[in-house]
């Protein structure tokens, strides 16, 4: 959105990312126009950019009337943070002394995991990864950052991995930017389907079976444990997964605290291994339910005319709820899985809002065999 005059002081939405100026300003003028990034926004946004195009923030203190010592403490140029990035990178990795980070996978991280032994050091490597972190958004995407780029997603996904599972340490442990997460899962595989099965399929006396067949019960900790954060993490607006987040977290502190034994940490973690990987199977992915609400919606607003006023948002809305609430794993390959999803999907279209046409009846059919 290109905006100026009174839209730029006036305009109020919480989402605001990054200010772009290209047009002198000052006094009121400037301070209301940059005041439009600093609202919080979800999880993912705590601050926000201001970038300046014609040099006002060379002279900002003159511009808004205010003590110049005091505006350079919170204004920082480009070119000084670019400078300052090499530091804050070698600052980092300095935690990882020794670690060989082209090892990929949940062997990498426990590697990197090692050397951050207690929550102590945890911290410390969080802090500095934070200052590292908001640095390297407010430079991307320079093509500067191509140099560190990998050390970074390595870093990144350190951080991810460690980071608790139940919100605690909100003030260190910050959720990561769009730009970084996008990096954190650029192929990356951590958890794999078959591991899961196996999970599921353990009762009581093969999880005693399996802890006796390992040889290292430290690193079989580390990969279920990894593993366990990822899907957790993976699915972090799920309450399935808060409540799992929360269990975790609980369960480390009393390994840590010596209540529990080592073989005893293993096990509660198979257990709670197994509940993520049910949970899971209940999450329909993203990006098919995405294709799902957008084949509805084109279907409906076809459907939508002066004699039938559809609110085409709460129907697909309504359809996409009841769906998955019936829905089942491998429900298309069964009668009955067939039946409840056509009695719920009738329910809707034509029940509560009175569609009787077949033809669109069947179409929302396929697309929620397809896609649900």
């Amino acid at each position: 959105m290109i905006v100026t005059s009174k839209l730029l002081t006036g305009f109020d939405a919480p989402i605001l990312q990054a200010m772009y100026l290209d047009k002198p300003m000052k006094d009121h003028t400037l301070l209301q126009a940059i005041c439009r990034t600093n609202r919080t926004y979800d999880q993912g946004k705590t601050h926000g950019l201001i970038v300046d195009y014609i040099g006002i923030f060379d002279d900002v203190a003159k511009a808004l009337d205010f003590d110049e010592t005091s505006m350079r403490r919170i204004i920082t140029n480009i070119e000084e943070i670019k400078k300052q990035l090499p530091t804050l990178m070698k600052k980092c990795l300095g935690y990882f002394m020794g670690v060989d980070r082209t090892v990929e996978g949940w062997e990498g991280l426990m590697a990197a995991q090692e050397c951050l032994p207690t929550n102590k050091e945890k911290d410390t490597f969080a802090a500095d990864y934070r200052v590292l972190n908001r640095a390297w958004d407010a430079l991307s995407p320079d093509i500067f950052l191509n140099a560190y780029k990998s050390d970074y997603q390595w870093l990144s996904r350190v951080y991810e991995s460690v980071k608790p599972t139940d919100g605690r340490g909100g003030l260190i442990w910050a959720s990561l930017g769009a730009k970084t997460i996008e990096l954190v899962h650029q192929n990356v595989t951590v958890g794999e389907t078959d591991e899961d099965m196996d999970i599921l399929a353990m009762d009581a006396d093969l999880i005693d079976d399996f802890l006796e067949k390992q040889k290292d019960l430290k690193k079989a900790t580390k990969k279920v444990e990894i593993s366990l954060v990822a899907k957790i993490l993976n699915h972090a607006q799920d309450p399935k997964f808060i409540r799992l987040g929360e269990k975790l977290e609980a369960l480390r502190e009393k390994h840590e605290q010596g209540l529990i034994t080592s073989i005893e940490f293993l096990k509660l973690l198979l257990e709670l291994a197994k509940e993520a990987a049910r949970a899971e199977k209940d999450v329909v992915p993203e990006q098919e339910i995405d294709k799902g609400i957008a084949a509805l919606t084109e279907l409906f607003n076809g459907v939508r005319n002066k004699n039938t006023p559809v609110i085409v948002e709460r129907i697909v809305a309504d359809i996409d709820s009841i769906v998955k609430i019936v829905r089942f794993d491998g429900w298309q390959s069964t009668t009955a899985g067939k039946q409840e999803v056509k009695k719920a999907l009738r329910s809707v279209v034509w029940i509560k809002y009175k569609i009787k046409d077949k033809d669109v009846f069947d179409k929302a059919y396929s697309y929620i065999e397809q896609y649900y």
